[in-house]
């Protein structure tokens, strides 16, 4: 079999800084292709036997030699410790934290870059596309709009942005509310008849998509340096829980009054021009098949 391009060439070395179930996942496909991955996480237990487990805080001064690599991606998620899998924002979730306040998230950025031997070539940080909460408007957005962070968490997030770019050029990546199996929150509001915010604007990535957009941002010659990681369906949470309710053989939840429009539309225009195609372009499509997998009803798993 000849080489791939070199435009679609995998890393021979990644270094994945967090490595929870996303950058698990990613790491799994990177060792298929026949990349070798090191993972860095405060806990390393339960990771591949294929990965090079490297234990390490980052929220101290990392002593620990850290490998030279071809490429990084990084998976914090703010808020919580280096062993956290990146969860990806549930909606309407926003934990509270005193404004301006570091929690860890940019000293782990610091220490990360102090460790390196060099910065690699390619560097991927994992952000949200909760940077973008604080616009009221209902007109889609797209990677050339501005950042409006609301709260801490997303304050946070993107002073993390701005950081990676300065330490590591990084190019940002920003998932919106990432689904899949394990991640099941919505369906478990379903099940549990929980009420719901029926008309909050609402965005979302299947896992298996955000995967590929990761890999792809590490093998493509010329990627684009930010990109927003959202399928190509924004609809309001009510008409999502109704189809997942209705898919599940339940009643629909009860609606929160009163109605706000809260949350953002996103456009997806520049990821699936970057993929060619999604997996799983809608909610329907994604939680179609969650649902069809764990036939259609029970109790899904924690998210």
């Amino acid at each position: 079999m000849s080489a791939p391009p070199p435009s679609q060439r995998t890393p021979g070395r990644t270094l994945l800084v967090g490595c929870g179930a996303l950058g698990t996942r990613l790491g799994e496909r990177l060792t298929a292709d026949g990349g070798e991955v090191f993972a860095l996480r405060r806990t390393t237990a339960g990771l591949p036997a294929a990965f090079t487990v490297l234990p390490v805080d980052l929220q101290a001064p990392v002593h620990t030699a850290l490998p030279a690599v071809d490429a990084m991606v990084i998976t914090l998620p703010p808020g919580g410790p280096v062993s956290a899998p990146l969860a990806g924002p549930a909606p309407g979730s926003e934990p509270a934290q005193n404004p301006g306040h570091d929690d860890g998230y940019l000293t782990s950025l610091r220490n990360l870059a102090a460790a390196l031997p060099q910065v690699p070539p390619r560097v991927v940080l994992v952000s949200s596309t909760r940077v973008l909460g604080g616009h009221t408007h209902g007109r889609p957005l797209t990677e050339q709009d501005a950042p409006a962070p609301m709260g801490p968490r997303a304050t946070t997030l993107l002073e993390g942005e701005r950081l990676a770019t300065e330490l590591f050029d990084a190019i940002i990546l920003r998932p919106a509310g990432i689904y899949g199996p394990g991640r099941e929150m919505l369906l478990r509001k379903a099940l549990e008849g929980a009420p719901v915010q029926y008309a909050r604007r609402t965005n979302r990535i299947h896992e298996d998509d955000l995967v590929r957009t990761l890999h792809a941002l590490l093998i493509t010659e010329d990627p684009p340096r930010l990109l927003h990681a959202v399928d190509q369906a924004p609809a309001p949470l009510g008409e999502v829980i109704t189809y997942i309710a209705h898919r599940l053989g339940v009643p629909p939840p009860p609606a929160i009054e009163p109605a706000e429009a809260t949350g953002t539309v996103l456009d997806g225009a520049r990821l699936l021009d970057f993929l060619g195609s999604l997996e799983h372009p809608t909610f329907q499509s994604g939680y179609g098949q969650l649902i069809a997998a764990r036939g259609g009803t029970g109790s899904p798993e924690q998210s």
